[in-house]
C-alpha cells in the first residue's frame, strides 16, 4: 500500500471536509505541495493536527483527490474496497432483477463511497471508467473485490485520465470472455448496441433513462420531434417507439448517422422513414428558421463543452442563447425538453436561463416536470456537484 501523506487542512475549510465533502482541493491546503505521487494515501489533519479524514492523491477536473472516510482508525485497503462495492450492490439488487432493463450503474465514484471510478453493467458484462492516475493505482483492490463478488462474463476498462481529462486509447478488455461487438442490451424494453471495445464511448448515456421513458409514454405520440446534438439518437428511438409521427435526429459526428440507423434497425423502426442529419446543430438552427420549419418537440442535450469549425459552446455561457434558437422553431404549446450535464451550476440557475431565454425571445412557458440523476447514479448530498443532470419538460405557451 502507498505511504501515507500527512496534510494540513485550511482551519474555514476543517469543518466542510468534517461534514462529508469529498473532494481534496488545492485551496484548502497549507502544504499541498507535499504532495508528489497520484495513489499515495493522503491523511488530512486540522492545523493543531487533529484528524479529518483519509483519501488519496489524484487529480481530477479541479480537485487533488478523495476523501475515503472520516473514520481514523479504518484503513484504505483490500478490506475497504470490497465493503463499498458490497454496499453498492445490494442498493442495486432491483436492477439486477429486471428483464428490461440490463444496462445501468453499478457503482458511482463518491457517490458510492470512492471518488474517481464508476462501473457499469451492460447484460452480464462490467466496465471500470478510471478518472485519475491515482485511483488507478487501486486497480488490483477494485478488480479482485468485483471479482470475488459478482458473476460476470467478462470485465472492461476505460482510461480517462490523461492530463487533459481525455480517454487512453487502448485494449479495454480485462478478463472473462470478449463481449460480442455489439453486445445488444435493454432500457424499459428498448434495444440499445453497446461497444465495450471501441473509444470512450459505449453508445448510449445511461444517465438519460428516466427522460427517454417519460418521452416514450407521455409526450411523444403523434408528435414532430427533432433530436439535437443525437449521437446515436437514443432519444429518437423512444420517441419513434412512443408513436412519432416523425423524428429527426441532428448531430455534428460522421459516426451519428451509422450508429442512429443501428438503433433504428435493432428495434424494428424503418429508418428511412425517419430523418438523419449529420450537420452541425447550430447551422441546422439556422436553416430551419429560413425554410420555417416548426417541431411539436425539441430536445437539447449538448455537451458541456462543444466545438465545431464556426461555433465553440459552452453550457455555463451559451445555454440561454441555444434555448432560444430552439424556442423559436418549437410550435405554439410544444415541449422543449432541456437537458445538461454541467456541473457549475444547479437546477436554479439553469432554470434561471430558462426563464431568461422566453422573456428576451418574448414568450411565455411552463415548467411541466423535471428530473436529475436516476437512482443507480447514486449522489454524495454533501457533493453538489455530484448530481450533474438537469432536464427540464418545458411547454412553450401561446
Amino acid at each position: 500500500m502507498s505511504r501515507e501523506i500527512i496534510l494540513k487542512v485550511k482551519s474555514k475549510f476543517a469543518d466542510k471536509f468534517k461534514n462529508g465533502y469529498p473532494l481534496i482541493f488545492k485551496e484548502a491546503l497549507i502544504n499541498g505541495n507535499d504532495l508528489k505521487n497520484e495513489g499515495e494515501i493522503i491523511k488530512l489533519v486540522t492545523e493543531k493536527n487533529k484528524f479529518i479524514g483519509r483519501g488519496y492523491y489524484g487529480k481530477q477536473n479541479k480537485g487533488l483527490g478523495w476523501v475515503l472516510t472520516t473514520k481514523e482508525n479504518e484503513k484504505i485497503d483490500i478490506k475497504f474496497f470490497e465493503k463499498k462495492l458490497v454496499s453498492a450492490l445490494n442498493k442495486r439488487v432491483s436492477f439486477y432483477s429486471s428483464k428490461n432493463t440490463t444496462a445501468f450503474r453499478v457503482f458511482n465514484g463518491e457517490g458510492d463511497g470512492i471518488g474517481g471510478f464508476t462501473v457499469e453493467y451492460f447484460d452480464g458484462y462490467y466496465l471500470i471508467n478510471w478518472y485519475s492516475k491515482g485511483i488507478y493505482k487501486f486497480r488490483d483492490e477494485v478488480i479482485n473485490s468485483l471479482k470475488k463478488l459478482v458473476e460476470f462474463k467478462g470485465i472492461y476498462e476505460k482510461k480517462r485520465f490523461d492530463t487533459s481529462g481525455k480517454y487512453i486509447e487502448d485494449n479495454d478488455f480485462v478478463m472473462g470472455e470478449k463481449a460480442e461487438n455489439p453486445i445488444i442490451v435493454k432500457e424499459n424494453g428498448v434495444n440499445f448496441a453497446i461497444y465495450l471495445n471501441e473509444g470512450a464511448m459505449v453508445g448510449v448515456f445511461l444517465d438519460q433513462r428516466d427522460v427517454r421513458r417519460t418521452i416514450r409514454d407521455k409526450y411523444a405520440k403523434g408528435k414532430t420531434v427533432l433530436n439535437t446534438f443525437s449521437y446515436t439518437g437514443a432519444f429518437s428511438i423512444f420517441a419513434a417507439l412512443g408513436g412519432a409521427k416523425k423524428t429527426t435526429s441532428v448531430d455534428l459526428a460522421n459516426r451519428s448517422l451509422s450508429k442512429t440507423i443501428e438503433h433504428f434497425s435493432i428495434n424494428n423502426i424503418d429508418y428511412e422513414a425517419e430523418d438523419i442529419v449529420v450537420e452541425d446543430v447550430f447551422n441546422y438552427f439556422k436553416y430551419a428558421v429560413k425554410k420555417e420549419l416548426k417541431f411539436d418537440m425539441v430536445i437539447l442535450d449538448p455537451p458541456s463543452f462543444a466545438k465545431s469549425k464556426k461555433f465553440k459552446f459552452s453550457a455555463s455561457k451559451d445555454y440561454k442563447d441555444l434555448l432560444k434558437e430552439a424556442i423559436a422553431i418549437t410550435e405554439n404549446n410544444g415541449v422543449i425538453v432541456a437537458s445538461t450535464n454541467c456541473s457549475t451550476f444547479d437546477m436554479k440557475k439553469f432554470k434561471g436561463f430558462i426563464e431568461t431565454a422566453f422573456k428576451e425571445m418574448k414568450g411565455k412557458y411552463k415548467i411541466l416536470e423535471q428530473f436529475s440523476l436516476p437512482s443507480d447514479f447514486r449522489v454524495n448530498k454533501n457533493f453538489k456537484e455530484g448530481n450533474y443532470l438537469k432536464v427540464a419538460f418545458i411547454k412553450k405557451l401561446k
